[in-house]
């Protein structure tokens, strides 16, 4: 079954007419996320070149995504913007929730158990305004997305930052904030900065124990976590062709982990025979129809440095599997110089845990070659050292691959353990025997991120990120200075052998299969149903109305905070058992920047309250501060924000009444969010104005009421001393958004715009 097959055929029957118009503008070959980018702008027929890095412009996304944590807020906000229906197809999926702990059958229960409320709220919700539900142990949002939803040169929005993942079928995918959806599920443009373009130009062929795992971490060690800042990522060439679909899609996901837009491949054989293996063979006729325009123009290729504002050339039959981290998804490391280089920083080497799965690697792909060492290793009388955790992707994939033996495959493990459906450590939601110790250890997994205290809240579990079959060999070896290439394991008899190459199936022979996918349709008239959110309930909470700006200056605010080093989402509001609280902005505001480690004292949730000279804890401080009418600001380094996309890390500090952000540089989406809930996202004019900034300062802005694009605002610090200094901020707001902060939100601005 094809879902949307009439709003895909609509799409690719526009194609031929805004390329055209497109080619005509630009006067020039296009790439595929330009061909992708102008077919989906709201105006219709582009009448004029949009500026990379510059242009702001609004686009018409085909359709929406959610997760069941950030859809909370996204829904609770569709609720107040006064529509009957959603726009486009959407969809919220059930799989953030979920705690790993035992397996899946007793953990898929509990987690229902546990946050019933929250399923049969978004249930209701989406029954009311036409929204598909994907029920919990249905699979995690991108696998689920991609097996269903994607489809080549579509262009599609989600509420979380690995919505790229759709990249591998073509789309131009991007992770948003819950406002963003809320913009298009209400039928309004949605705008973004026309982003730069980065070539990675993929030539030979992999084999052997590299995987297309290591593409993306090769590339993250190349541009950091940053680097694709503002950009989409566009892979080519005849290495990108002999990747399977899934493959491409591990490589686009975890293009969020070096800040890009999105990334994409063009339309090719791979994403043919998916789409027609995963019953989408009407995609299949309807893409090839305008498969010209599907991917980029062959001028583009052959001479990229003219067309992309940066170009990476990758040999994959050159590239070796890598292992990256720990505590940042770009500190790559070949598989070869990894035992010299966890010498030389003291990484602890033995491995208790190794994990398969998350959104990334959780394709029957995945399992299959994971699944193949395994065998291989027990074939040669080999016992595992660490314990093996296995997350399928989706129900389908996890039916498919118990028919045709692969988890019985990892069953031959004693200690391995099959997870739910669901994102489980992956987000946090893992309930780890022994974590609460907080020793130094190290664990490897195929996730896309692995900053600290992620996956089990310690913060000295050192985490590793690398292929499904790279992590089924360090399971196997109990440690994480083994190269399968070159080194030996001992087997039972005393025999020492080496592993086979890890062999696996792109996509099943008998074709995939499933008893009950977990989708439910919503009504087709939803009026009647009511959704109920309990006053006294501590998971959901309705919202309400930031306020308006006044129309004057800030004066007279503090410094909450000054965040020191790397600060992400995670930091500024946690996952992990926090997670329950997604649908409730009160209660979840008390993680409000906990994880953030405060630049005066060097310690986390230990800030300074001005009010009486003491330190308490970030959230206290800030709502002392809001209860006596005082303002204040949080101070930043570079790229902050960095990570997942959720909203609530803008939210949060809005609602306990911080008024700006003031950094070196911001993430692209968490600039984003701020801006959509009405609060001030500055830069530093001058990043060394940064360390300017005291610990007991009062700040004044000086010309916020003279407000507008393009216009630097200009900040005093008072110090206690008497002397202050004055700091030039930069900003990216244009006129609209601008109009979100007078308004207090955009959602406000919504509203007011209806009535």
């Amino acid at each position: 079954m094809t879902f949307d097959i009439d709003m895909i055929k609509k799409v690719y029957e526009r194609y031929p007419e805004r390329i055209a118009a497109a080619r005509q503008i630009t006067g020039k070959p296009l790439t595929l996320s330009e061909k992708i980018l102008y077919t989906h702008l709201w105006e219709g027929n582009a009448t004029k070149e949009h500026e990379r890095g510059n242009s702001y412009v609004d686009f018409a996304p085909d359709r929406v995504a959610m997760q069941d944590a950030t859809a909370q807020m996204a829904l609770l906000q569709f609720m107040q913007a006064g529509k009957a229906k959603v726009a486009v197809p959407s969809t919220a999926h059930a799989d953030h929730l979920i705690q790993a702990r035992v397996g899946a059958q007793s953990d898929l229960q509990e987690g229902i158990n546990k946050n019933s409320e929250v399923f049969n709220f978004l249930g209701s919700v989406c029954d009311k305004y036409g929204i598909g539900f994907w029920k919990p142990g249905a699979g995690i949002i991108h696998q689920v997305v991609l097996e269903n939803y994607a489809f080549p040169g579509g262009m599609m929005i989600g509420t979380d930052s690995h919505t790229v993942n759709a990249g591998g079928l073509g789309m131009v995918a991007i992770g948003v904030g819950g406002a963003d959806a809320v913009d298009v599920m209400a039928g309004m443009a949605w705008e973004l900065k026309m982003p730069k373009l980065i070539g990675v130009k993929l030539t030979g062929k992999m084999s052997g124990w590299t995987s297309a795992k290591d593409v993306i971490l090769k590339v993250a060690g190349i541009l950091t976590v940053k680097g694709g800042t503002g950009c989409i990522v566009e892979y080519f060439g005849d290495g990108a062709i002999s990747l399977s679909a899934t493959g491409k899609g591990t490589i686009c996901n975890m293009g969020a982990e070096i800040g890009a837009t999105t990334s994409t491949f063009g339309y090719d054989d791979s994403m043919r025979r998916y789409l027609a293996s995963t019953g989408r063979q009407d995609v299949v006729d309807a893409a090839d129809q305008v498969a010209e325009h599907l991917t980029g123009d062959a001028e583009v290729y052959e001479n990229p440095e003219q067309y992309f504002d940066q170009v990476i050339e990758i040999n994959l039959s050159e590239l070796a599997p890598h292992l990256n981290g720990p505590f940042t998804p770009d500190l790559a490391t070949p598989v070869s110089e990894f035992k010299s280089k966890a010498e030389a920083n003291g990484w602890p080497i033995e491995v208790e845990w190794a994990l398969i799965g998350s959104c990334t690697n959780s394709s029957y792909e995945d399992l299959s070659r994971a699944a193949s060492i395994v065998e291989d290793a027990v074939a040669k009388g080999v016992k595992p050292k660490a314990i093996l955790g296995i997350n399928p992707g989706s129900e389908q994939v996890k039916f498919t691959a118990e028919r045709d033996g692969f988890l019985d495959s990892f069953r031959k493990f004693e200690n391995a353990r099959i997870f739910t459906n669901a994102c489980g450590p992956c987000i946090g939601q893992w309930d780890r025997e022994g974590a609460e110790k907080g020793e130094k250890n190290s664990i490897i997994h195929s996730f896309n991120r692995n900053f600290a205290k992620r996956a089990d809240g310690n913060p000295n579990t050192h985490a590793f990120v690398a292929s499904p079959e790279m992590v089924a060999a360090i399971a196997i070896s109990g440690r994480l200075d083994f190269n399968p290439i070159t080194d030996t394991l001992t087997a039972e008899n005393g025999e020492q052998i080496k592993l086979n190459e890890p062999q696996g199936f792109e996509l099943p022979a008998k074709g995939f299969a499933v008893d009950d996918n977990g989708y439910q349709a919503p009504s087709a008239d939803g009026s009647t149903v009511e959704v109920i959110v309990s006053p006294t309930s501590d998971r959901l909470q309705l919202l309400e109305e930031f306020p308006a700006w006044d129309g004057k200056n800030i004066t007279g605010a503090r410094v909450l905070i000054k965040a020191f080093g790397k600060c992400t989402t995670d930091h500024i509001s946690m996952a992990g058992p926090w997670l329950k609280y997604r649908g409730h902005l009160d209660n979840i505001s008390n993680n409000m920047l906990i994880g953030a480690v405060n630049a005066y004292n060097m310690e986390t949730n230990s800030v300074k309250n001005e009010l009486d000279g003491s330190y308490g804890e970030v959230p206290a401080v800030q709502r002392a501060y809001k209860a006596a009418g005082i303002p204040s600001i949080v101070v930043g380094d570079q790229n902050y924000g960095e990570g997942s996309s959720r909203e609530h890390a803008a939210m949060e500090p809005r609602h306990l009444g911080v008024k700006a952000v003031l950094v070196k540089s911001f993430a692209r989406i968490h600039e984003t969010n701020l801006k959509k809930q009405g609060m001030l996202g500055l830069t530093f004019a001058d990043e060394t104005d940064y360390d300017k900034i005291q610990e007991d300062d009062v700040v004044n802005f000086l010309d916020l009421d003279q407000f507008a694009p393009g216009k630097q605002l200009t900040l005093e610090f008072i110090h206690t001393d008497g002397t202050k200094d004055i700091v030039m901020a930069n900003h990216t707001y244009n006129d609209q958004q601008i109009d979100w902060f007078k308004a207090g939100s955009a959602l406000n601005l919504i509203k007011q715009q209806e009535n």
